[in-house]
């Protein structure tokens, strides 16, 4: 069944987007900045600390100043500036007064326990943060502020770096905690809230962010009640979403419908953590950045393309949320989606994000419909190993004893472009599989009039060459090439160019969420989904998804713990392509 979205039309009869709008704001300096075809854009209005290193997603240093801001304003503003039109305003410190207030909605939650606290408090660490900043809880739980500070110093780790103050840091963070508790529908509980964050603002500017830890069916009621009561009355508010957006085509359009009562679009941030992975980043750096990657990278010279997640555990008490989505909903609509095209997007005209956006979208659309005899589903059944019982997906209490909800799923996609066109993009997701792993393989074509190729016997794909960005665990990108064995004979063996991320950078990487976290404040929204992006996405998956259900297609059992089930060979090998995940060297 469909998640159940709150009536839009609650409290907002008269109500014209946005909530969130702002009131004039005037500044003092001005700088000329001629962009032909670009609409006006506020400098950034984040102070970064002195010891600021991180730079934002969109390569420029976040201490530097910063013309990535909302669209044409900050948070939407309806600036007026005094000046001639083509100015900018120009932020000195010693004039900037603004406050960040985040509020973390759904802050009793496993997520914000296990991520979001420690993402804050990560950054906050860094030194990447705001001087001024505050931190608020919101949920329904009855807690004080003393018991949101010791539920949160449970997850929160130095795990950075081991330098001496990392108590004093862990304490200091804390302090900036705070909690309210409040039914996510109640426009009085948002009202009360806004008094405490203005009494921590003293009066000051202040930037909101609102992050949605919370389930789809109350996004809108939260949104209504904090655009109406708790948003900035002088400064920006943001609110970022997390998946899932909707069930299918229609659902996602009416959750986007409600949403933009209250919000304008470059006030959603859609959050994708997968888009935050250091490897996902570093796809755009590696193929316009380096001149030996970009030329081959079309049809011309790609076999196929394979998009690969796995985890080595089941739904873990989660059954009851997971069979209302399924594994295409949860994983392939979304995260490997956006990888998609993110890897098979045009050159864009510049690191903005609209610009890279816009080629996503253009991927999105360019792609064939997707149909049911290119799609295998499975799901995971009940198996002993090693005097071990593992329990099947319907084993779990919250799961209906007859569900047909698919654990494991694969489909190939075609792009119809002229770049694209007939190579094959084969994803696929599962859980309760052998092994966790996410990671993007390219396989390239035969080497035509190949000199050596009876020294590979009858296995000539052993004999090309194979890209592979693994974006977890153990972080690497590694290209397979054909090497003589050294000795007297001609003997070719297959060996790695291989970065391995932890020889080559010490440095612990930051999550994903640290990443999405700081760009939201920044204003940096690249790796963030537009709406456009998720129409597109769900109008390819929705009539598979509809087919699916409707048909009632009983999924392929497979055992805990294995490789899943045998259907994606088939169809793998139905477009003459072997799946690059089988060999034990990679496993």
């Amino acid at each position: 069944m469909a998640a159940h979205l709150s009536p839009c039309s609650s409290s907002s009869a008269s109500f014209t987007p946005s909530s969130f709008k702002n009131k004039t704001t005037h500044f003092p300096k001005f700088i000329t900045l001629i962009r032909e075809g670009h609409s006006s854009r506020w400098v950034s209005q984040i102070r970064p600390r002195n010891r600021f290193q991180l730079k934002s997603s969109n390569g420029h240093p976040l201490n530097a100043l910063s013309f990535h801001g909302d669209g044409n304003s900050v948070g939407q503003e309806q600036f007026e500036p005094r000046g001639k039109e083509g100015t900018f305003p120009v932020l000195d410190s010693k004039n900037v007064g603004s406050k960040l207030s985040i509020t973390v909605v759904g802050a009793s939650g496993d997520l914000a326990k296990k991520k979001i606290f420690p993402a804050l408090f990560a950054l906050y660490y860094e030194d990447c943060l705001p001087e001024d900043f505050i931190v608020f809880g919101f949920a329904r739980t009855k807690m004080t502020d003393e018991e949101l500070r010791n539920m949160i110093s449970r997850t929160l780790t130095c795990r950075i770096d081991k330098r001496a103050n990392c108590e004093d840091k862990m304490d200091q963070f804390l302090k900036r905690c705070f909690y309210h508790s409040g039914l996510y529908n109640s426009e009085e509980n948002f009202a009360e809230l806004d008094i405490k964050l203005k009494e921590k603002e003293a009066g000051r500017k202040s930037n909101r962010l609102f992050y949605l830890s919370i389930p789809p069916n109350i996004f809108v009621d939260v949104v209504r009640c904090a655009s109406l009561r708790a948003s900035s009355e002088n400064g920006w508010t943001r609110v970022i979403v997390e998946k899932p957006f909707g069930r299918n085509s229609e659902s996602s359009a009416e959750l986007t419908r409600c949403l933009k009562q209250y919000l304008a679009e470059d006030q959603i941030f859609r959050i994708d953590h997968y888009l935050g992975k250091e490897l996902v980043e570093n796809l755009s750096v590696l193929r316009f950045s380096n001149l030996v990657f970009e030329p081959v990278w079309s049809r011309n010279y790609i076999r196929n393309v394979q998009l690969i997640f796995s985890e080595d555990f089941g739904t873990e008490g989660r059954g009851g949320y997971f069979d209302k989505y399924g594994i295409i909903r949860d994983i392939m609509q979304n995260h490997l989606l956006q990888i998609l095209a993110l890897f098979a997007m045009e050159t864009p005209v510049s690191l903005d994000a609209e610009d890279i956006r816009n080629e996503k979208v253009k991927v999105l659309r360019s792609m064939r419909p997707l149909q049911l005899e290119d799609v295998v589903v499975g799901q995971y059944k009940g198996h002993s190993k090693g005097g071990k019982s593992f329990p099947a997906y319907i084993d779990d209490p919250t799961v209906p004893n007859d569900s047909l909800t698919p654990t494991f799923a694969a489909a190939a996609l075609f792009i119809d472009n002229a770049r694209w066109d007939g190579v094959p993009f084969l994803m696929k997701a599962g859980k309760a599989l052998h092994t966790k792993r996410a990671e993007i393989r390219v396989q390239f074509r035969h080497v035509p009039g190949n000199l050596y190729k009876r020294n590979f016997g009858t296995d000539l794909d052993k004999a090309t060459n194979e890209l592979v960005l693994r974006v977890q665990p153990d972080e690497a990108i590694y290209l397979k090439i054909n090497n003589k064995v050294p000795g007297l004979g001609m003997r070719l063996d297959r060996s790695n160019l291989n970065l391995l991320y932890s020889a080559r950078y010490p440095r612990e990487i930051p999550d994903a969420y640290e990443r999405l976290l700081l760009d939201a404040i920044e204003g940096e929204r690249r790796l963030f989904i537009r709406s456009d992006e998720l129409d597109a996405a769900w109008s390819l998956f929705t009539p598979l998804l509809n087919e699916l259900e409707q048909k009632k297609i009983v999924p392929e059992l497979y055992p805990y713990g294995s490789r899943g089930p045998v259907g994606p060979h088939y169809l793998a090998a139905k477009h003459n392509v072997r799946w690059g995940d089988l060999g034990d060297e990679d496993s």
